[in-house]
């Protein structure tokens, strides 16, 4: 979930995730009233659907990566990677080899003529964690929008936000089997299409495993002390095989390969 908290810790955790191979998707949380009681909708998850809306139709699409996170100031539509939308086909383009490919998407963005500048100089734990005016190019009425690969941005492309809807288009160099997503942080980011390259999976970054190993054992550290005896041996058996899983992704990743 984002939206509720800093981006740097929300996006930090999803990217690592994503780095080691695993497919998590990204949705807009409020978290009302915990984190805070002003209003929900803070955060949003716009989905795409065919035909009428359900709520069904919604949940299968975010299930899907057919969705988009954002403050609801900034919008990225119809993220595809040559052709295949994000959220169809399995989120998935297969390539043969190392390729250059055609990222496009739809975007638009509404900031005010004059800058904010209570927001947009706030550090990044202030609230609000997640507003358009951060992401603002100086003093002008422009976003960039950013085309991340395993985590680093790759490309990018002033956005005029004026609420104009403007379909942008980048050539992106893939040289191994990565997630790829845009963003225009921290407003708005699609969920990722995965570019498969010669049917490997995705071990962008060991340094990325080995945080998310760590990261198992520093939650244990914490949680059992206070699970119950009669729950600490299952609890237990579910820590284990998380390690198992981190340890056998740390050994089939490489170390240099692009994006750690």
């Amino acid at each position: 979930s984002a939206g509720d908290t800093p981006h740097i810790w929300e996006l930090n955790i999803w990217y690592h995730t994503l780095n080691a191979g695993f497919r998590t998707r990204i949705s807009g949380e409020t978290d009302f009233p915990c984190i805070t009681d002003d209003r929900v909708g803070l955060a949003r998850s716009y989905a795409k659907v065919e035909g009428g809306l359900t709520y069904r139709k919604w949940i299968d699409a975010v299930q899907a990566g057919r969705n988009y996170v954002s403050d609801g100031k900034s919008h990225l539509m119809d993220f595809a990677v040559n052709g295949v939308e994000g959220g169809t086909r399995d989120s998935e383009v297969p390539l043969n080899g190392p390729q250059r490919v055609k990222v496009t998407v739809k975007a638009a963005a509404n900031l005010d003529a004059s800058p904010n500048d209570t927001v947009r100089q706030a550090s990044y734990d202030v609230t609000p964690y997640w507003d358009l005016e951060r992401a603002r190019i100086g003093i002008r009425r422009e976003v960039p929008v950013q085309i991340v690969v395993n985590g680093r941005v790759v490309a990018t492309q002033p956005l005029a936000a004026d609420g104009v809807v403007r379909e942008l288009t980048f050539d992106i160099p893939i040289q191994g089997s990565s997630w790829i997503a845009a963003r225009i942080l921290p407003s708005s980011h699609t969920n990722p299409v995965f570019a498969v390259v010669g049917g490997k999976p995705i071990r962008a970054s060991r340094e990325s495993v080995q945080w998310c190993l760590t990261a198992v054992n520093q939650c244990w550290t914490q949680k059992a002390p206070k699970i119950r005896a009669s729950e600490l041996e299952a609890a237990r058996a579910a820590y284990d095989h998380a390690r198992a899983v981190y340890t056998q992704r740390l050994a089939e990743t490489n170390q240099g390969v692009a994006g750690r």
